[in-house]
């Protein structure tokens, strides 16, 4: 079986190498899937860095999130060849041939999805769904802050936010003067397009100018819900514009700075600072992701949430994917096809 390896820590395009091995058994509760597509994430770069909160044993193959198609075993309650999409299970992640995951990882594709957008839709539209309806309760007619609105997470919570009636304001790029991490016209474009109301490019303001541009989008009211997965200034910025019993949604620190909260500030200014980890939910909410998966099946059903894929790489590329999305060169998803076959392998 061909794969993706990871034998020792560091930066993508440096340590990860195509291996042969085994193809992996899958334990009592989990399934094996044939890849046919795999979306790169943030965690996969920081997973291969050694700086993920889950460490798996070296080596061994990154790739947390896939379409696939089950294999076995052949008394499932999901039968084989059923395509799915979902999450894997490590160490056997999904840039290979085969991957292992859990049962309760996977859902069926919705017709209206290929492969290459399946790929890329489970963490980032779930972890939008849980954040804007289960923990923030978003209503039609509320303004919604989105940071990284081109990225992956970004873009799925703008068009969440849209089919939830919210006004969107989008903000994209990265602070100025940040190397590498410029904003593009097509970040612009990318919020635009998944349907944002007002699109911030911070790459030119430095921290009080991206407070002075969130306080004209968003009025004298604020903010009502912040969607938040970059953390550091775009934190600050978030307090400072936040309504009275407004909700800034905590989803991840892609700056690399995880800030301190004033919980002072939040009394006195009456809002919330809502943590939203959306893998835990399978553990101890299973039924939130179900009724996620429904929800989020209609509105694809209704054209009204898609992947905002960016690009689509041949497998032997997946590093060099890696580090354009480590570095914050993309936008949208980055999809990897899975690996030709020349036949059974088995």
């Amino acid at each position: 079986m061909r794969a993706w390896l990871v034998p020792r820590l560091g930066e993508a395009e440096q340590v990860m190498a195509q291996g042969d091995g085994p193809i992996p058994e899958p334990a009592s509760g989990q399934l094996r899937l044939r890849v046919q597509a795999v979306a790169l994430n943030f965690p996969d770069a920081l997973m291969v860095r050694g700086e993920y909160q889950e460490r798996p044993a070296l080596p061994f193959t990154p790739g947390v999130e896939l379409c696939g198609v089950v294999d076995g075993p052949q008394d499932s309650a999901i039968p084989a060849g059923t395509r799915v999409m979902g999450v894997a299970s490590m160490p056997h992640g999904a840039l290979a041939e085969y991957c292992i995951v859990d049962r309760a990882a996977v859902s069926v594709v919705p017709a209206g999805l290929d492969d290459i957008h399946a790929a890329g839709f489970t963490i980032a539209y779930q972890t939008g769904w849980v954040a804007l309806h289960r923990r923030a309760q978003l209503r039609a007619g509320e303004t919604l802050v989105v940071h990284a609105a081109a990225g992956g997470v970004g873009s799925a919570a703008v068009q969440l936010g849209k089919a939830a009636g919210a006004r969107v304001v989008a903000v994209v790029g990265s602070a100025s003067g940040t190397a590498g991490r410029g904003s593009a016209p097509e970040k612009v474009e990318v919020a635009r397009r998944c349907g944002a109301d007002v699109v911030i490019d911070r790459s030119t303001l430095d921290a009080d100018g991206l407070i002075d541009a969130l306080r004209s989008a968003c009025g004298r009211g604020g903010a009502d819900v912040i969607y938040d997965p970059v953390g550091g200034d775009a934190f600050t910025a978030s307090t400072k514009v936040v309504a009275f019993e407004g909700r800034i949604l905590v989803v991840g620190f892609a700056s690399g700075n995880i800030p301190k909260a004033a919980v002072n500030h939040a009394l006195v200014k009456n809002y919330g600072i809502l943590g939203v980890y959306w893998g835990l939910y399978h553990q101890r909410r299973p039924e939130v992701v179900a009724q996620a998966t429904q929800a989020l099946s209609q509105l694809v059903a209704q054209g009204q949430v898609s992947p905002e894929v960016s690009s689509v790489l041949p497998f032997e590329q997946a590093p060099a994917g890696l580090a354009a999305l480590a570095a914050g060169r993309s936008t949208g998803r980055i999809v990897v096809r899975g690996p030709e076959r020349g036949g059974d392998p088995r």
